[in-house]
Formats: structure tokens, C-alpha cells, sequence
């Protein structure tokens, strides 16, 4: 396959702070990734390094085939939308758009003006006297008019209400179907992008702890409700990623496809089967991680 970016055994370290550890993968050309994990977990470290905003302290870095760092040729088909970008105080609506066309190639400013008026911006207005809402529309309308081969999104709608993120989607999906590119979402709204994504990527603590096409993932872990003894007799032998005891119940979260002959035995245990959410899974994952580190620990 072709990867446009790849990254080996990359490590960030700050001091006595490793940021990032170890973590090799690839991103394949016309995808939608989504670069998940907690607050603090590294993915922006790991996003500022591929967009040569950071140096990495050991292991390899390929964009585009290239190191990134200094490199106009890589520089220019990337498009990096921060949580909090900044722009001079005199800069307007307008005037992030009219640059935009000078930054990126592949620049589309009749699209870029047709999301302005959908997300309702003020063209005119300072960018520093818009509400956090619309900065972030801002970024969003950089970002899909871009056509950026390679475009992150880092938590892009903090600020906005559930029918704006909506049109986001709606949009993202729309141009993508046209314009096919690499397109990475890092967000906690997880529910949410779940449907977009074709390809996970959980970073926790720096490390790479999941690394999984979408589809493979759907239905690959359930959660079984029922009498505590029998439901821990069906999880036996399963991996178990998630157990809640309340009273003589317990709930149970395990990985691992379920078949015909497992539905059939649940329901004669009387237990019930329940599908498990990808944030869900993302949460007990990186808690597991968490669990087992401490325990390593001591």
C-alpha cells in the first residue's frame, strides 16, 4: 500500500518527561484516520512532530517518502488544524481565507466561501473578536478547502453545538468522497466520528496501545450482563478489558468475536449480550494500560 506517512520507533522526550514512546505506523494514502486517546496522552506531540513543529529524539520520521523538517516539498501538501490556532490581531474572516490560497496548492476558495456562509461567519469581522465557536469554523473551512493530501484536524470544533459538528461531518465526508485524501481526527468526541473513521490509532501515556482498521474493530468486543457467577463462567477464557460487579449481578467487557453457538449459550445462561461502543472500548483500553503500568511499577 502506499504510505504517506510512516513512523519508526519514535520517541519525544522533554527533559525527564518522555512525551512519546516507541511508536511505530503508518498512515496509507485516502483514508480517514482517527488519532485517539486521552488529554496528555501524546497525540499532539506526535501530530506537531509529523508536521515538523517538533524534533523527535530518536527513531525515524517519513512524510511523503521524506524527513519534513525544512522541506517545502512535504510542507506544502500538509494542512495542520490546531485546537487554538492563532493569527495577528488585525487579521479578519476574510483575510485567513485569502492567505490560505498562498499556503495551500490545491486552495478551493468557492468552497471555502460556501462553508463561511453555511457555519453563518462574518467575513469581515476580526478574528480575535469571534467567539470560540466560529474560530473553530474557521480552522474546519481551512481544513476541507485545503485539499491537502495529508490534513489533521486537532480537537477542531471545541466551541461548537452538536448542528455544527454535524455539518463538519456532513461536509468531511461529502469532499472527501470527491477529493480523496489522508485525513487524521484527533478528538474526544469519539461517538461522534466513529462513523467516519476507517482506521484507529489509541496512543496512551506515549505509547501505541491499538492500531486497527475501523471495520475490524466493529464487533470485535461485547459486554455480558448477568447472574455474577455465570456470567464470569461465559467470560472465561476471553481477554477481559472491563468487569463491574452490582449486588449478585455483574457486567462483563471482553474481546472477542461472539458466533452463533456463544449467543445460543448466553441465552440459556439467562445472560444478556450487549455491543460495545469504539469510545468505550477506547476508555477501557487505556485504562487496562493505566492498571497494568502502576502495577508494573511496583
Amino acid at each position: 500500500m502506499n504510505s504517506i506517512v510512516e513512523l519508526n520507533g519514535l520517541t519525544k522526550k522533554y527533559r525527564d518527561v518522555t512525551a512519546v514512546h516507541n511508536v511505530s505506523f503508518s498512515l496509507q494514502a485516502d483514508k480517514i484516520y482517527g488519532l485517539l486517546g486521552r488529554n496528555g496522552a501524546g497525540k499532539t506531540t506526535i501530530m506537531h512532530m509529523i508536521t515538523a513543529q517538533a524534533f523527535p529524539t530518536s527513531g525515524e520520521l517519513k512524510v511523503f517518502g521524506e524527513n519534513p523538517y525544512e522541506n517545502n516539498r512535504v510542507l506544502t501538501q500538509l494542512c495542520f488544524i490546531k485546537e487554538s490556532q492563532r493569527y495577528p490581531d488585525t487579521y479578519r474572516v476574510k483575510d485567513v481565507l485569502d492567505i490560505s490560497a498562498f499556503l495551500f496548492p490545491k486552495w478551493d476558495r468557492e468552497f471555502a466561501l460556501s462553508l463561511a456562509s453555511e457555519f453563518k461567519l462574518p467575513l469581515k469581522r476580526r478574528m480575535k473578536k469571534l467567539s470560540r465557536g466560529m474560530q473553530s469554523a474557521v480552522g474546519i473551512i481551512v481544513g476541507l478547502a485545503s485539499r491537502a493530501p495529508l490534513t489533521i484536524f486537532d480537537e477542531p470544533y471545541l466551541g461548537l453545538d452538536a448542528v455544527a459538528r454535524s455539518l463538519f461531518y456532513d461536509r468531511l465526508l461529502e469532499d472527501y468522497a470527491e477529493h480523496p485524501r489522508t485525513i487524521v481526527l484527533s478528538t474526544h468526541l469519539i461517538d461522534e466520528v466513529s462513523k467516519l473513521l476507517e482506521h484507529v490509532i489509541v496512543i496512551d501515556s506515549g505509547e501505541l496501545i491499538l492500531n486497527e482498521d475501523a471495520e475490524d474493530l466493529r464487533g470485535q468486543a461485547s459486554t455480558v450482563i448477568g447472574a455474577a457467577a455465570k456470567a464470569e463462567a461465559f467470560a472465561m477464557g476471553r481477554k477481559i478489558i472491563h468487569r463491574e460487579p452490582f449486588g449478585g449481578l455483574a457486567s462483563i467487557t471482553f474481546i472477542g468475536r461472539l458466533d452463533a453457538e456463544d449467543r445460543k449459550q448466553a441465552e440459556q445462561l439467562g445472560l444478556e449480550l450487549a455491543p460495545v461502543s469504539l469510545q468505550q472500548l477506547v476508555v477501557h483500553l487505556t485504562k487496562n494500560n493505566e492498571e497494568s503500568r502502576k502495577a508494573g511499577a511496583k
